[in-house]
């Protein structure tokens, strides 16, 4: 049924981009918009979606009657089994990723099937500082690696960001912007391998033979 939601009936290889950030004038979100032009142009469809429509409530299990989520996991979890991949450009918060990214993933996570398992993600960050968000990248992999997303390597970060941008949304530095394309086009193309050529198909993960629970499962 999940290949069914991912087919597009063309074939293509389709990817939710999004910007971890509510700020409307958001770094992240001009390179996310930048990204969504740079997938397109390499043949990749494209799902642009915004974090004001993935925004839960505070995680709280005391919610969780009669299967409960709220709309905007709801939201979350169907782009996510309507894509191939998805494309996260996250903001830095001292040190750290978006708060409110978190308690989404954390909403997201409580699904079953369990909807981050075994789906490609791209994480990208742009931020003023000479790092350009990358500490915050490496907390975000933790919870998506641990809930069996397969988060690419080579992550992206846009340093001195406010600076970074021309007037049409693209990177004033021609390098760079050939790098960050690079990123890309390598990104979309092991995605495509996994989507039409895949060596094998996890059903469940059992640990030293231990059957899982309700409260401990996380993988399905």
């Amino acid at each position: 049924m999940e290949e069914q939601q991912r087919d597009n009936g063309q074939g293509q290889t389709s990817f939710l981009i999004f910007s971890a950030s509510l700020r409307k004038d958001s770094l992240n979100t001009r390179l996310a918009k930048l990204a969504a032009q740079v997938v397109q142009k390499n043949g990749g469809t494209v799902d642009l979606a915004s974090m004001d429509e993935f925004d839960c409530p505070s995680f709280n299990q005391d919610l969780e009657v009669d299967n409960y989520h709220p709309e905007g996991a709801e939201a979350f979890r169907k782009r996510i089994l309507a894509n191939d991949a998805f494309i996260i450009a996250s903001p830095e918060y001292n040190g750290s990723m978006p708060g409110v990214l978190k308690n989404t993933i954390d909403w997201v996570s409580r699904f079953r099937p369990q909807p981050f398992h075994q789906h490609h993600a791209l994480l990208m960050s742009a931020s003023p500082s000479m790092a350009g968000g990358n500490r915050g990248l490496w907390s975000l992999r933790i919870p998506l690696e641990h809930l069996g997303t397969r988060v690419y390597p080579d992550m992206f970060s846009l340093a001195m960001a406010h600076q970074a941008f021309d007037e049409k949304g693209g990177l004033k530095e021609q390098t760079l912007a050939k790098r960050f394309e690079d990123n890309l086009v390598s990104f979309m193309s092991l995605v495509e391998a996994s989507k039409h050529y895949p060596c094998m198909k996890k059903a469940w993960v059992e640990f030293l033979g231990e059957q899982t629970s309700k409260e401990t499962e996380r993988v399905e």
